[in-house]
């Protein structure tokens, strides 16, 4: 089951999702959507800048509960996309690809910059970026994509809708609202996560202070009074996100939980990328390091050795 906005739960249909043909821009004779079968994902590698997308051979075709049929992409000749648009540091959580891709491959048809003209269901019914966002929560459910994954992909794409608000048709006021949200929400977690770090470790600072949900209490204690805590004031602040308060429960949440293994992942990541690149620019100072790292690494070991 899933939820749908304004019409409460419902259920898991995957023959919404079919073959969109393909369309008459890129050159080729057009060939219409055909609900009797399956989508099919036919996909082209680019490399455009140095960073890799894909093509799209053929449209997606979606029969969605509120703004009836869609047909994505709207040129299959022009359009790109990277798949499931997720940091490589978080595509253990949620990857590239899997059960979820017809639904963020859908989204991405939908999404527009600013700008360029909004998409228009073949009923007629204008879609809006946050429109797109109902209508790739409902997609994920309907491609069979387990819940608590596609509650966190619609929370990260609702956060990304209130951050950039492409699309949105939104009052100037609204964007800068939810862009302040967001980011209040963001230096709140890190604040307060922070906080807790140094209060669980037992680090004094005269100004600081302890958490008093934490205190001096035995670190398990501690522990729990932090993680309960997370928990409590994220979904109490999640008001503050109006419409999307649901999104900002998960992402406040999710982020509070995951904030250390995000930050150890970042250091890693970052870390990963700084000796790639040097690696690359000065291959003989890298295998010369690499050499010493051995050395030093066995002269470590032999040392442990001899103190027994």
């Amino acid at each position: 089951m899933a939820a749908s906005e304004g019409s409460g739960p419902i259920t898991q249909q995957p023959r919404r999702f079919y073959d969109g043909g393909i369309d008459a821009s890129a050159g080729h004779q057009e060939v219409p959507p055909d609900p009797d079968s399956d989508a099919r994902i036919e996909l082209q590698r680019v490399i455009v800048g140095g960073r890799e997308y894909f093509m799209m051979q053929r449209r997606i075709a979606y029969r969605d509960r509120h703004v009836g049929e869609l047909l994505v992409p709207r040129e299959t000749g022009t359009f790109r996309t990277d798949l499931t648009s997720v940091p490589t540091f978080l595509t253990w959580l949620v990857p590239k690809t899997g059960e979820h891709l017809p639904a963020t491959l859908l989204h991405d048809g939908l999404s527009h910059p600013e700008g360029a003209p909004e998409y228009i269901s073949t009923d007629g019914k204008v879609v809006w970026r946050a429109e797109a966002d109902r209508v790739l929560r409902d997609a994920l459910a309907d491609a069979g994509t387990a819940l608590i994954r596609r509650w966190l992909i619609w929370s990260a794409v609702a956060m990304a809708t209130m951050l950039h608000c492409e699309g949105t048709n939104w009052p100037t006021w609204l964007k800068w609202r939810y862009r302040l949200t967001v980011g209040m929400t963001g230096l709140g977690i890190l604040v307060l996560g922070a906080w807790a770090t140094l209060d669980l470790l037992d680090v004094e600072i005269s100004w600081l202070g302890n958490l008093w949900w934490m205190g001096n209490r035995p670190w398990w204690e501690e522990l729990v009074g932090g993680l309960t805590a997370a928990i409590v004031f994220s979904v109490g602040w999640s008001v503050t996100w109006g419409r999307f308060w649901k999104a900002g429960a998960v992402v406040g949440v999710s982020l509070a939980v995951l904030l250390h293994v995000t930050a150890a992942l970042l250091f890693i990541t970052a870390l990963y990328q700084v000796t790639e690149r040097f690696t690359r620019k000065a291959p003989k100072a890298a295998r010369t390091l690499a050499g010493f790292g051995m050395l030093a690494a066995l002269a470590g070991f032999v040392a442990v050795l001899s103190t027994r």
